[in-house]
């Protein structure tokens, strides 16, 4: 063998050497991150509000496990939504959750300043490469049959809604709750109303009041003070992601829960193994994934509405019934 042959033949063993090495690098499972991670959540409202604490709960849980270190910050405005993104990213945290609805293209341009941190983000839109996910609380179905128990169980035929703001989020939820109410009684109407506010208590509560002064012996609670107008009146109230029955006895008709732990395991889960990609997570807020959920009083609703509802539930679950995801703004109908 020649100089040259013996050169080029080494040269083969050699490439084929750093291909099947390549090739074995390829194929081997991502290297894990130690745990606990690195968790830091930002909100612009305070943790008691209904969305933000459900989020809340399950990252605590999540550390309470020690799977995560968590931190957050709380009442964020806007303006200061981008300056809090970076500090968290700077410090090294694995995850940054939040909400990016008035601030979507501020926190996605941040985001992917930052491509070493995985992010996941409350919003209207879909993912965005390299590392912005999203989520919602996908509610629609448990939202649906708590208006089956509502439109049994008013006597006026008016239910009054009052909500946050008239974005995909919020309608999706009182659409589907009213389509609920008209599926058991066509002759329900509704007053809707939005009090432009995420957390403003007292306007919501005189909002419910007005609407109880024309007629609307049931109110559907989106956002936190409408049940208090509902126990000072003795009327009845449908809650929203959160139970509060507790708090208002005798007043909680029946409740749409979102529960975050299904979401929040899985991208804990996902940064953990370093298989983390910017994914739409809003699944895991549907009922078959445990994300959501309903609860009635049943001292206080139908019997008959009561088992309707169950029913219904179970179709849901067994993939035979689809609540309609409508993001129009919803209308008063009277």
């Amino acid at each position: 063998m020649t100089i040259r042959q013996t050169t080029l033949a080494w040269t083969r063993r050699a490439f084929l050497g750093l291909a099947l090495a390549a090739t074995a690098l390829a194929g081997a499972p991502a290297e894990a991150k130690d745990k606990p991670l690195k968790v830091a959540a930002i909100y612009t409202v305070p943790v008691e509000q209904q969305w933000v604490g459900r989020i809340h709960e399950a990252l605590k849980a999540a550390e309470e496990r020690g799977d995560v270190t968590y931190v957050y910050s709380e009442n964020v405005a806007n303006t200061d939504y981008e300056r809090v993104m970076r500090e968290y990213a700077e410090g090294g945290m694995d995850l940054v959750i939040g909400e990016a609805f008035a601030v979507e293209r501020a926190a996605r341009n941040v985001a992917s300043e930052y491509p070493g941190t995985a992010f996941l983000m409350g919003s209207s839109f879909g993912p965005a490469k390299p590392n912005f996910a999203v989520f919602d609380n996908w509610i629609h179905e448990p939202s649906y049959l708590t208006g089956m128990i509502a439109g049994k169980a008013t006597k006026s035929n008016v239910i009054g809604m009052v909500g946050g703001y008239a974005i995909p989020e919020v309608n999706r939820l009182m659409n589907a709750f009213m389509e609920g109410a008209t599926a058991v009684n066509p002759d329900v109407k509704f007053l809707v109303t939005f009090i432009n506010s995420w957390y403003d208590p007292p306007k919501a509560k005189e909002a419910a009041f007005a609407m109880v002064d024309k007629g609307a012996d049931i109110l559907y609670a989106e956002r936190f003070g409408v049940s208090d107008a509902a126990k000072e009146r003795g009327i009845l109230a449908i809650g929203n992601v959160i139970d509060t029955s507790a708090d208002y006895p005798g007043t909680i008709l029946s409740s749409a829960l979102w529960n975050m732990q299904p979401t929040i395991d899985k991208v804990i889960e996902a940064v953990a193994t370093d298989s983390f990609e910017p994914a739409d997570y809003g699944q895991y807020s549907f009922m078959s994934y445990g994300g959501g959920s309903f609860v009635v009083d049943e001292s206080l609703a139908d019997a008959d509405s009561v088992k309707a509802a169950r029913e219904k539930e179970k179709e849901i679950l067994d993939g035979l019934f689809r609540v309609n995801v409508n993001d129009a703004e919803p209308k008063s109908t009277m």
